[in-house]
């Protein structure tokens, strides 16, 4: 018994074990069929179910919508000069709920950027998810707050305007605001053709949320581009005339000045400068009274730069001819209640006298003559209370009275440019319309894009032998003897002009004891070329246009020539000084001021030479065949280049100019030699 129950024991505790393993095989394939199944019911849940909210989801994550806003088009001078671009600057934002510590990074960032640590901790301290700390950062504050690596802080790029010319032009130019859309000048009046288009594009992305450009967005991003602008401004040009209306505002304390320089038979406006400049990359720290253009925007009476306008009148209705004479009242004319007065007591003045001297007396009868309707309607013709047109926004108007406000004064007194307002630029078109043989053709100041579908037709107002007349007349008050503009003249170039000095209201009511000087020339005088015009507003205390605007635009025309290539060789120059002498003798007869005037020396050149003492130089003949170097002291620069130039030799210029008062090697040196590396040096007059 004990052996049979032994054996049955095993065998039965086998069993048991064979058992449990069945179970527990049959356990995990039931757990098994239970996931699968409910795998396959949520798979199959997924996608019949869920399925589309699903793809849209994985879409959003893995396709992105952006856009962008292409670069804003650049501005160039006529010849392909660049005076506005486009570049890229940084941007310190912050995400205030990544930053680990928000003191820390306040002080780091104010260090960095060189600002109050308060200023900074009041900015992280908003609720907003995203804040700029510092828009259009230089490079080394951006490397140096890369560098900081302070988390939660971001540099992100964007694009500004740069003018790398800084105040040249920088009232035509305008400026533009921190989002790169224009708030002045031709960057606001060409904000569509400039601004870059703005478009919206899908990027994909990877698993980290990288995007990925494909090709064709990126061509598609290139292509948004703004366009360009090129203006009829020759960078060059508009730097002589900055130059010298500087220096005519500071040397005679005025407030502000103005300087055109239109090219005739296009009506091209070469050069436009205002005084005090105004530099468009530092637009926010400057008086907004700086970034005004003058020219466009304010109104002046125009005095007696007023006159040839009157006698072209006359003399198109046939009233007057150059030679016929007026009796001038001995310097004082009572008309009604008020009292014309001219600065010299003159009897009979013919029309050519009238304008030569300034007579305020002589135009006033002229314009009597006229009447006031036709007065009126002159001015109309002429273009004044009207705006020219120029792409420029906020253009003046002028004040032209109504018709039926004049009074029997007002005929008098406008006829020498007192009770009518103008702007500068429409002074500079009425006399274009003289310069242009008596044609009315638009001021260009775009040359790309065409401006030609906003552009008035050629209209005559005056016949072309009343024009030229006119002409002869101006070139006389530059050339005669007496003549309001003989400062203005250089030996050599028939120049025309006419003089003002014009006598401001007060704001009190009348006319106060401020004035504004100004000269507009032609160039040359008959068919005139050029036209040159300087305005410089309450000169002291000197306020004539001949003493303070004449020379100015002097300097500015014979620089101009020069830099044109056409200057005549046989110009005379005040030694040291690269300006042209005037003829020596006689004084200056001021213009129609009601001072009374005072003859004395010769007209004093920049740098106080007596233009009567001041030693000329002409060119000397037969440089070319000198054995020896020969000295070029006092010669013109061009001249000068083009003689080392046919020697094969190229100069080094130090200093600026148009003169040369030293080189090197010096006079009565061998010329070098082709196997010489010499270097031959020219050093020019500064200006003073």
């Amino acid at each position: 018994m004990r052996n049979g129950t032994k054996k049955a024991a095993p065998e039965r505790d086998q069993k048991r074990v064979r058992d449990w393993s069945r179970a527990k095989l049959t356990f995990v394939g039931v757990v098994f069929a239970i996931v699968l199944t409910g795998l396959w019911v949520r798979a199959g849940y997924l996608q019949i179910v869920q399925g589309p909210d699903l793809a849209r989801l994985a879409l959003r994550q893995h396709m992105a919508s952006e856009s962008d806003r292409g670069e804003r088009g650049q501005i160039f001078d006529r010849s392909g000069r660049l005076l506005a671009k486009t570049v890229e600057f940084s941007a310190v934002s912050v995400r205030p709920k990544d930053l680990a510590d928000l003191d820390a990074a306040a002080a780091k960032l104010a260090e960095i950027l060189r600002v109050k640590p308060a200023w900074i901790k009041k900015k992280l301290e908003s609720s907003k998810p995203f804040v700029y700390i510092s828009r259009r950062v230089d490079d080394k504050t951006s490397a140096e707050i890369r560098q900081a690596n302070i988390p939660g802080v971001t540099l992100e790029a964007e694009h500004g305007r740069s003018y790398p010319n800084r105040h040249l032009a920088g009232q035509v130019l305008g400026f533009v605001g921190m989002d790169d859309q224009g708030l002045e000048g031709v960057e606001l009046s060409f904000e569509d053709w400039l601004a870059g288009r703005r478009a919206k594009y899908a990027v994909q992305r990877d698993a980290s949320g990288r995007k990925l450009y494909f090709d064709a967005q990126g061509h598609e991003l290139r292509n948004l581009r703004g366009r360009d602008v090129t203006l009829t401004i020759d960078s060059q040009i508009q730097f002589f005339a900055e130059e010298e209306l500087a220096k005519a505002v500071t040397t005679h304390n005025g407030k502000a000045g103005t300087c055109l320089v239109v090219h005739v038979p296009t009506g091209e406006i070469l050069a436009w400068a205002n005084y005090p400049f105004f530099n468009p990359n530092a637009a926010r720290s400057v008086n907004p009274r700086e970034g005004r253009n003058r020219s466009a925007l304010d109104v002046l009476e125009p005095g007696s730069t007023m006159k040839p306008l009157i006698v072209a009148a006359a003399l198109q209705e046939g009233l007057v001819k150059p030679d016929t004479s007026f009796y001038c009242e001995n310097g004082k004319f009572k008309v009604g209640a008020s009292t014309i007065k001219d600065t010299h007591s003159y009897g009979d003045l013919s029309v050519n006298k009238i304008i030569r001297w300034s007579s305020n007396i002589g135009a006033a009868k002229i314009g009597m003559l006229l009447g006031p309707k036709r007065l009126h309607a002159y001015f109309e013709k002429i273009g004044f209370g009207a705006p020219t047109g120029l792409p420029l926004s906020g253009e003046g108007r002028g004040l032209i009275r109504s018709l039926k406000d004049w009074q029997p004064i007002d005929t008098a007194t406008v006829s020498f440019g007192q009770g009518v307002a103008v702007t500068p630029i429409q002074l500079a078109q009425a006399f274009l319309i003289l310069a242009n043989d008596g044609v009315k053709k638009p001021l260009k100041l775009v040359l790309d894009p065409p401006q030609a579908t906003t552009e008035a037709p050629p209209v005559r107002v005056f016949d072309a032998e009343v024009a030229r007349a006119v002409q002869r007349m101006m070139r006389e008050v530059v050339h005669e003897e007496k003549g309001t503009g003989r400062v203005a003249r250089i030996e050599g170039i028939e120049l025309g002009g006419k003089t003002g000095t014009a006598q401001k209201a007060s704001p009190t009511g009348g006319y106060g004891n401020k004035y504004l000087a100004s000269f507009v020339a032609f160039v040359p005088a008959e068919t005139p070329q050029y036209l040159v015009m300087v305005l410089v507003d309450e000169p002291e205390p000197s306020h004539y246009g001949g003493v303070v605007s004449a020379p100015a635009v002097r300097d500015v025309t014979q620089k101009t020539l020069s830099y044109l290539g056409r200057l005549p060789e046989t110009v005379f120059l005040a030694a040291g000084n690269g300006q042209a002498a005037a003829a020596p003798g006689g004084g200056v007869h001021q213009d129609d001021a009601a001072n009374a005037l005072s003859t004395g020396p010769g007209p004093v050149l920049p740098g106080g030479i007596d233009a009567a003492a001041a030693e000329v130089v002409p060119v000397p003949p037969g440089l070319l065949d000198s054995p020896a170097i020969p000295n070029f002291s006092g010669m013109p620069l061009r001249r000068v280049v083009e003689i080392l130039v046919t020697k094969g030799i190229v100069p080094k210029i130090e200093g600026q100019g148009l003169v040369v008062t030293k080189q090197s090697p010096a006079p009565g040196a061998p010329w070098p030699g082709a196997e010489k590396k010499q270097d031959f040096v020219l050093w020019l007059a500064r200006p003073s």
